[in-house]
């Protein structure tokens, strides 16, 4: 790119990185800026942390993950001799005064620039301040004669950092960002940009990882804003692309003249393919062959055996059937419906023999004792280890089915219906499965492998649930009536409302100090439970973080 240059050719890369696998991060770069020059661009824009994978956690801490990243980085930077391309890269960086989460520019074959992420995030899912340094006040980076400012992510969240770019001289602004999904983020993000905009009158370019990373899914849906805030560029979310947006220089401003406004979804659309990607990133990340789950003829596990569908395809799912004398013949039906719909293959095992076998073996200490819950969890414990016999004899990884109203109030069993590698459902209400299920009947996800149509038999949708666990057995024997219970939770978790806020919203006093406590006793399951993606404002684990022995109760 000349002195003169009025024209600028920005290439986002939205790709979906593996946390550590630095060298097929750095293949994926690679290739990347091979298209880049073939387009004929000025700059290349990768996301935060890229070659590491974003959020690296405490992965950054060991040195040699950290030197290998910038050995990456002096490597790719060698792809840009003899091109006028100049690169935008994230990358963890060790100097003498401690660790960054950086940005490099590359561009004539070498490391011309480095600038450093100032503001540190260290709420909700992001801890960043336990493992970085944070950065000074970036300053401007000439490419080519045009001053460009690379805010990292949170950022842009501030305006003293955007506002000092300004007042440097920068005509535009390039953020990587390593942004997770959550319902309301993309409004968000957007606000923000805009503020941003709109404080300094600069165009800004948001470039947003894509993929799956254990708890978190990153939904890419990358824009491109113009001085006056209006969204220029939109990219697809939950896919890969690599997307270009053209710039001239006019009157002294930067105007779009050419991008692409790509289709993204929202709502239940957005939330299943979170499910839907996270799920089929981290079975496929981490090497499994597919995924085992047991299907009851339920909501809970006719909904994920229709996300696994979709991650994966039909065949890497399989399923199985384990009933016990207390399994309904409607629900023997309907397993076997929902496994033909989805076109899993379907196997029944039946636990009688091993329920009968552990009943007989603790006979003499049973003996005089009401039969109960003890019994109840012997049934689903026998299942988890069927399922775990399987998992270890053919490798696929148990999913399990468990709901969020189920995970808050303690209502699964510990080493039972809670067994597996990871829980596509852990941050749904159970009203949202119920809604999930849905729309899953009535839409197809755009990054789906499953079947279309009615693929969740209506009969489990309409059917009381029940663990089936004993004789005429339904939820609501134990449980308040799952709407109740959902606002209830909903008050407690993701609002951390005062009980009494709670109880105003027309719930029995009773029921709701009973519910607080069933979520704090509860605490102690939920640590031992399996991952699943982040989907509302505040889930388990990352986001709330409440002590296993704990005695406050909140009191009106």
């Amino acid at each position: 790119m000349s002195q003169t240059q009025q024209k600028l050719h920005i290439v986002s890369a939205q790709l979906n990185p593996i946390v550590g696998d630095i060298s097929g991060n750095l293949a994926k770069a690679k290739a990347s800026l091979r298209e880049a020059l073939s387009l004929d661009a000025d700059i290349l824009v990768f996301t935060e942390l890229f070659l590491i994978g974003y959020p690296p956690e405490d992965l950054v801490l060991k040195p040699a993950a950290v030197k290998d990243c910038q050995a990456a980085v002096a490597e790719l930077a060698v792809e840009t001799a003899g091109t006028r391309l100049s690169v935008i890269i994230g990358t963890p960086w060790r100097d003498a005064d401690g660790l960054y989460n950086a940005v490099a520019i590359l561009s004539e074959g070498r490391v011309a620039e480095l600038r450093f992420k100032h503001e540190l995030p260290n709420y909700a899912v992001f801890d960043e301040k336990r493992v970085f340094n944070s950065g000074p006040l970036p300053a401007p980076v000439s490419i080519a004669g045009i001053k460009v400012g690379i805010p990292i992510c949170e950022d842009i969240w501030f305006d003293r950092v955007t506002q000092s770019l300004k007042q440097q001289g920068a005509e535009l602004l390039i953020v990587p960002n390593g942004s997770p999904y959550r319902r309301p983020v993309k409004q968000e993000r957007l606000a923000s940009a805009r503020a941003r905009v709109s404080e300094t009158g600069l165009p800004l370019i948001y470039v947003n990882q894509v993929g799956g990373q254990d708890e978190l899914c990153f939904d890419g849906g990358s824009f491109a804003l113009d001085a006056n805030g209006e969204c220029v560029q939109s990219l697809p979310n939950f896919k890969e692309c690599l997307s270009s947006v053209h710039w001239e220089k006019q009157g002294g401003a930067w105007v779009c003249f050419a991008a692409e406004q790509l289709d993204q979804v929202e709502g239940e659309a957005a939330d299943y393919a979170a499910m839907v990607l996270s799920l089929r990133d981290y079975v496929t990340k981490n090497g499994f062959p597919g995924v085992l789950l047991g299907l009851s003829g339920g909501i809970d596990s006719g909904l994920s055996a229709a996300v696994a569908a979709d991650a994966l395809g039909p065949d890497r799912v399989r399923c199985v059937m384990m009933p016990s004398r207390y399994t309904s013949q409607e629900s023997l039906e309907d397993a076997a419906d929902n496994a033909r719909r989805l076109a899993i293959p379907y196997d029944v095992i039946s636990i009688e023999p091993a329920v009968d076998a552990f009943a007989h073996m603790l006979s003499g200490q049973f003996e005089g004792t009401q039969v109960g819950i003890a019994e109840e969890n012997i049934q689903s414990r026998s299942r988890a280890v069927l399922l775990m016999a399987l998992s270890n004899k053919f490798g696929h990884m148990v999913l399990t089915t468990g709901n969020k109203s189920e995970m808050a109030v303690g209502y699964a069993t510990l080493y039972g219906d809670m067994c597996g590698g990871y829980n596509a459902l852990k941050d749904l209400y159970k009203m949202e499965v119920y809604g999930l299920s849905r729309w899953r009947n009535a839409h197809i996800c755009h990054i789906g492998l499953g079947a279309s149509g009615e693929v969740i038999p209506q009969r489990i949708i309409d059917k009381a649930p029940s663990a089936e666990l004993r004789e005429n057995q339904t939820d609501q024997d134990s449980l308040p009536p799952y709407p109740a219970l959902d606002d209830m939770l909903h008050g407690f978790v993701e609002e951390e409302a005062e009980i009494e806020d709670v109880i105003a919203r027309g719930h029995d006093p009773a029921v709701v100090h009973r519910i607080q406590n069933l979520l704090y006793v509860a605490e102690y399951k939920r640590r031992q439970a399996p991952p699943g993606v982040k989907i509302g404002t505040r889930n388990f684990g990352r986001d709330r973080r409440y002590p296993i022995t704990n005695k406050y109760r909140d009191k009106p």
